[in-house]
Order: C-alpha cells, then structure tokens, then sequence
C-alpha cells in the first residue's frame, strides 16, 4: 500500500520515499483512529497526511519523552533543533530528520503556510514548563497551535468545494475538537506526566481541584464532584464538534467520507467515555474494534457514492485552487 501511495503522489525521489514511508509508520503506530479514517482518503493524498501527523508525532514525543530520560532543557534543545531543522528544510526541501523532509515537501505541494508549524512548534514547548491552564480561554490560545493549526495544515490537502477561508474556521475548531476529546480521555495519563489540560475554572466550578484529581488516580477511587466536571467537559467538546461540522460539506467530496469517519470515531470516544461512566482519571476510554470497523465500512460507502457522483469529472472541486499539489508532483 505505502508504494502504491508513493506513485500516486508523484513521489519518486527514493530517499523523500522513505522519509514518507518512516511518516506513515508513525500513524500507523501511534494514530490508529487517524490512521483508520486516512485510509478512506483518495490514495494520492494519503502520504501528505502521513507527513503532517508524523512531524507532529515525532515533536509530541519529544516534549512527552515517555521513557524519562531526558531533562527539560534537553527536550528544549531538540525541540530548537527540530525548529531550525525545519525552517531550512520549508525554505530548501532538505533536512536532517525523515519527518522533516517529509513534511517540507507536503508543505511546498500543498502551500501551506510555514507560520502553522511555527505555531505548532510554540505550543509543544509550552508543554515543557506549563502544566495547567487556568481558564477555557487560556486553554484555547495553547490549542491554537497544538491542534488548530494541524486542521489548517490539513486543509489545502483535504480540499474543498468553497474558497478556503470560508472552510477554514470549521477545520480549526474540528482540530480542536479532537484534542479536547484526547484531553478528556487521557486524564488519568497526563497526571502521570504532571499535566491537567481541563481548565481549572471548569474544575473549580464542581469543588474539583488538582490535589482531588491526584488523590483519586493514587487512590482508584472515585468522587461525584470529578464526575460532574468531566461530564462538564464532555459537553463543551461536544459545542466544539457541533462548530466544527459544519465545514465538512465544505470539503471536496472525496475527502469528506475521511473526515466524517474521523468525526464519528473521536465522538465515539466522548460515547466511551459516558458509557464508562467517566472514569477516565482511573482507565483510559477506548471505542470497540467492532464499532470501528462499522464506522469505517460506512465510509468506504460514502466514497463510493462520492466517486460514482463524480463521474464522469475527474479531479477534486477546484473552488480555489484546493486539494491540487501547488509545485507539481515530481521535484
């Protein structure tokens, strides 16, 4: 399947192949609900995505370093490198690193702005000294560049049936969307790593504070005050979804089926999460395999209908010049 992507792309380079395929390793590995809803996108647009979430994966894990082994400042001192690694390559195709390579070259097909990654790089090293967020507002200017701007990054390779700034509102929130919904289920995990993204005024508003939440992941026992503020949280990601949805219609018709999965597989999370009745401080949620595979079966029916209204048209809407690598798909 990876080389089948490669050919499809145009991409022929070997070394920019593998640098590609170590991307697509990366979601399959680490995204299995992205990886799952990347599947149904048309097969030339596969790789782009690959490349975006692999150079956000391997700068995630890097601020995370789950093994513990390095210091903060170290992980600072990866991070600048990572950013100077990709400010050359976004200005000459290169770089040290395989994401690197990668994803400069996705950003040069698809134009798309180098102040996302900036912005994405800003946010990750938040995450080497801030630990909690005291407000929903301060929550959403650290979003802005961890999860926003991946749904910006997204857009050009999605493609869509409007002009793009029209789009783009939706996409960013849909970004949001899904990392809230990470954020909620990973509560528990992130308080091993020191970490609350629930915003404390949210907290607060049900008598829950960091000490309780601490208290309840060392104990396994639960309070009826964190369950009321996680249900709290559950319906504002749920507002953030309904903001989002609105700009899937928008997208090429082609790429919407992906997006619509990956819609209904993070929502089916937050339905995880209230089935087990939010005890997410103490296990991670997790939707079924079978319910999965029925979301993505249904997807690969939308795709059919999407290709079969198509015809006998080739090629994506073309309302700005979208989802069309903009230099061409050899370098």
């Amino acid at each position: 399947m990876t080389r089948r992507e490669l050919d499809a792309a145009g991409i022929t380079d070997p070394s920019l192949r593998a640098a590609y395929t170590h991307c697509r390793r990366l979601n399959a590995r680490h995204g299995r609900t992205y990886f799952l809803a990347t599947r149904l996108l048309p097969v030339e647009r596969r790789s782009a995505v690959h490349a975006l979430y692999g150079f956000a994966r391997w700068a995630d894990d890097i601020v995370d370093d789950l093994d513990g082994h390095r210091t903060p400042e170290e992980r600072d001192r990866l991070l600048r490198r990572l950013e100077s690694d990709l400010a050359h390559g976004l200005r000459t195709g290169g770089g040290t690193e395989p994401v690197v390579r990668a994803v400069a070259d996705t950003a040069d097909r698809y134009g798309i702005e180098p102040a996302l990654f900036a912005d994405f790089l800003v946010s990750m090293r938040s995450d080497l000294h801030v630990t909690d967020y005291p407000t929903y507002a301060d929550l959403r200017a650290y979003m802005h560049g961890s999860a926003a701007v991946i749904g910006l990054q997204m857009l050009p390779v999605l493609g869509t049936v409007v002009p793009r700034a029209e789009a783009a509102p939706h996409a960013a929130d849909l970004g949001v969307a899904f990392q809230l919904t990470n954020f909620l289920r990973d509560v528990g995990e992130d308080l091993d790593r020191g970490r609350v993204y629930l915003p404390a005024d949210l907290l607060a508003a049900h008598g829950v504070d960091r000490p309780l939440l601490e208290w309840s992941r060392r104990t396994g026992r639960g309070d009826p005050r964190i369950r009321a503020a996680l249900i709290a949280a559950g319906a504002m990601t749920r507002e953030v979804y309904r903001a989002a949805e609105p700009g899937i219609p928008m997208l090429d018709p082609r790429t919407r089926p992906c997006i619509r999965t990956a819609f209904t597989l993070y929502g089916g999370i937050l339905e995880a999460i209230a089935d087990q009745d939010y005890t997410v401080v103490h296990r991670r949620a997790v939707v079924s395999r079978g319910r999965r595979a029925a979301t993505a079966a249904a997807g690969v029916v939308q795709i059919a209908a999407a290709r079969w209204c198509a015809r006998p048209a080739r090629g994506a809407p073309r309302a700005d010049g979208a989802a069309v690598p903009t230099k061409g798909p050899a370098r």
